[in-house]
């Protein structure tokens, strides 16, 4: 396939591969970009606690069960949606994440659960109280994640002949749709969004919107890019639509109800529309 002007992509995903290859294990920049959208969360969302002068000492529990829910999360879903085949005849690999891979969609469900524990045993506070706060930091770390994705030739595009087409050498010499680029631009521009909307449109008033919004953007997004996108697994060759696609529909109308919930709790507990007396 010809494409014009394309971009050759033979980055090392190591780091210092030749400092550390005696030791049997070479960090990777992945695992730093993935740290890095912890580190940066962190500092948001303590941001948003002195803002509305809630408890500070709830960002160490709240790191280590949203760091929990992530891993766990996304390493099972990756397991159950994508290679239970596999899985199942190797369950002693199931949380060997350096063997396998992770699922943004079980991650999803990951942070939603221990989202549920930690209000349930910390905050006290409505589950919509910290998803609504903690998926703006989520948005930041998915734009960290892709970018590694990129940088680790992984996730890759379909054949494409646009003139920033791909070509990923650790994988073939086909140009490709960047499509972690796609998802990354999209991702930290979501992120903008919705720190905007928390910080200067104040929509953490409204419970439950800016987490519908973000199950709409990045779900509804990530829908529509899977069309550029290489299939995951074997089994979804011939389908109509991927696992990434049939997972996003449920997340993207969980996301459509709960921005048509929040505007009704408001306008309650506003006293919009009531009758008087």
């Amino acid at each position: 396939m010809q494409s014009i002007g394309v971009i050759v992509w033979n980055f090392t995903p190591e780091i210092f591969p030749s400092i550390f290859e005696n030791i049997g294990f070479s960090p990777r920049w992945y695992g730093v970009l993935f740290a890095l959208g912890f580190v940066i969360g962190y500092q948001l969302f303590l941001k948003m606690l002195k803002a509305e002068k809630r408890p500070e000492e709830w960002m160490d529990s709240l790191l280590i069960y949203t760091m929990i829910g992530t891993v766990l999360g996304a390493r099972l879903g990756h397991v159950f949606f994508y290679d239970w085949g596999y899985y199942s005849q190797h369950p002693a690999e199931i949380l060997m994440t350096w063997k396998g891979g992770l699922a943004s969609h079980g991650a999803a469900i990951g942070i939603i659960l221990a989202m549920y524990l930690w209000s349930k045993k910390v905050s006290k506070l409505s589950m919509l109280w910290v998803l609504d706060r903690i998926v703006v930091t989520v948005a930041l770390a998915g734009f960290f994640i892709r970018t590694g994705n990129f940088l680790n030739s992984e996730i890759i595009g379909k054949p494409s002949t646009l003139p920033w087409a791909v070509v990923f050498q650790r994988v073939d010499l086909i140009p490709r749709h960047p499509s972690q680029i796609y998802e990354a631009l999209a991702y930290i521009l979501i992120f903008a969004f919705l720190f905007w909307s928390y910080w200067k449109n104040k929509k953490g008033e409204y419970q439950g919107w800016l987490f519908g919004m973000f199950l709409i953007l990045i779900f509804g997004f990530r829908f529509s890019i899977e069309f550029t996108k290489e299939i995951q697994s074997a089994f979804e060759a011939g389908m109509a639509l991927n696992m990434g696609q049939i997972l996003s529909i449920p997340l993207v109308l969980t996301g459509i109800y709960f921005v048509i919930r929040s505007k009704k709790h408001h306008d309650e507990r506003s006293g919009i529309g009531a009758h008087s007396a």
